[in-house]
């Protein structure tokens, strides 16, 4: 009698001690979303009573369960941004800060237009030699399908997981382009994450001050682009360039403040510099922006405008103003939570807004820095652009 009790009790505790691990994960990750998500009234909700009826209400026998429960919990903040991140995708997050991916070369984002007219996931910017830039795919360019899948409805995450794939493989893309819908089948290849591209353009005829000009266009902000920036402008330099023209399109200064941090609680860190590490910080510096521009490169752009380092010309930029940190969780997974939001030194809040520039550029004016670009700058030149520039 005594074996047999003991044999029970043995069979039974397994499930308790599942069921309590699946439950301490859920609570894991609530309490993430409770300590750092920047809105404190959760979408209008309490926090806690969602917590409570979840574990009254809510399956979690299983892993995947648990899983579909946490999901479930991050959709009522209706914020794209923060979303769960299976083992496997949370191990593979930080690839594209490691200097390639195997894709078709696109970023990607949600429409911010506000007026419900456009359907899909928009096209932010495409990689220089990438896929999609040899396909003819533009910034502003909306995906309808990936593959079999309409993307009226789908996060961009799960798009980017459909968008990579084994190196070789071909993917099929429904494109609307203005008027115009293409089909398109891209063959996937490992897409290096150049950062930087430069050349010194020599613009004869109009006297010896604006006769050099350095180009740098940043495409990407990863591990390599602060170094890459460096080496350029100290290249430029020691060719004795008179202007800088900065293109941030599709994608450190002098003393002074870079962005501010708005928290949950409202509290404001200052990310500034003292100007000590400056380089090229008194030339003439134009800065181009297109919709492409978006995150990193939009608190460049805004911080070289509000410290009047430089003027930029083109197009508001993207309009993505707040900050994710990642989150690991004892299985593995992960959250990727939104816990702030930008201001620049000005406190000009981008979120869905984006960073104005001072001018437009011509409607002429090429997207693609290989085409016509001598005399792109002496157009710019003729203007006086970099008259405008502050010294």
């Amino acid at each position: 009698m005594v074996l047999v009790m003991m044999v029970s009790v043995a069979v039974s505790k397994t499930p308790f001690l599942a069921l309590a691990e699946e439950i301490r994960l859920f609570l894991e990750a609530w309490r993430a979303i409770d300590r750092a998500y920047v809105d404190k009234n959760f979408n209008g909700q309490s926090w806690f009573r969602y917590r409570e009826n979840a574990l009254r209400n809510e399956p979690m026998n299983t892993r995947e369960e648990t899983y579909k429960a946490i999901r479930k919990m991050l959709a009522t903040l209706d914020d794209p941004f923060t979303r769960f991140l299976e083992p496997e995708k949370f191990k593979s997050l930080r690839l594209g800060t490691q200097g390639s991916l195997t894709g078709v070369g696109l970023s990607i984002g949600y429409p911010t237009g506000g007026d419900g007219s456009t359907a899909g996931l928009v096209v932010i910017s495409t990689a220089p030699v990438g896929p999609a830039n040899k396909a003819g795919i533009l910034s502003g360019d909306v995906i309808l399908k990936i593959d079999d899948a309409n993307t009226e409805t789908m996060g961009i995450y799960d798009a980017a997981d459909r968008l990579q794939g084994p190196e070789g493989s071909a993917v099929e893309l429904t494109i609307q382009s203005g008027p115009e819908i293409k089909h398109l089948s891209l063959v996937r290849e490992r897409v290096s994450l150049n950062p930087v591209q430069s050349r010194l353009c020599e613009i004869t005829g109009l006297g010896r001050e604006d006769s050099k000009v350095g180009y740098i266009k940043l495409t990407s902000f990863n591990q390599n682009a602060s170094g890459a920036v460096r080496e350029a402008i100290e290249t430029l330099r020691r060719n004795n360039v008179n202007a800088f023209v900065l293109d941030l399109r599709d994608n450190r200064l002098e003393k002074g403040v870079i962005v501010y941090i708005c928290d949950s609680q409202g509290v404001r860190d200052i990310y500034d510099t003292d100007g000590s590490n400056a380089i090229a910080a008194r030339e003439p510096l134009a800065v181009l922006v297109n919709k492409g521009t978006a995150s990193a490169s939009e608190i460049l752009a805004g911080a070289l405008k509000d410290n009047k380092r430089a003027v930029l010309f083109g197009e508001p930029t993207y309009g993505k103003g707040k900050i994710q940190s990642v989150f690991e969780l004892s299985d593995g997974s992960g959250l990727a939570v939104t816990v702030a939001r930008y201001e620049t030194p000005a406190h000009t809040d981008i979120d869905k807004v984006g960073v104005v520039p001072d001018h437009p550029l011509p409607v002429s004016f090429p997207k693609d820095d290989q085409v016509h670009s001598k005399s792109v700058l002496y157009r710019m030149t003729k203007k006086n652009i970099f008259k405008q520039c502050i010294l």
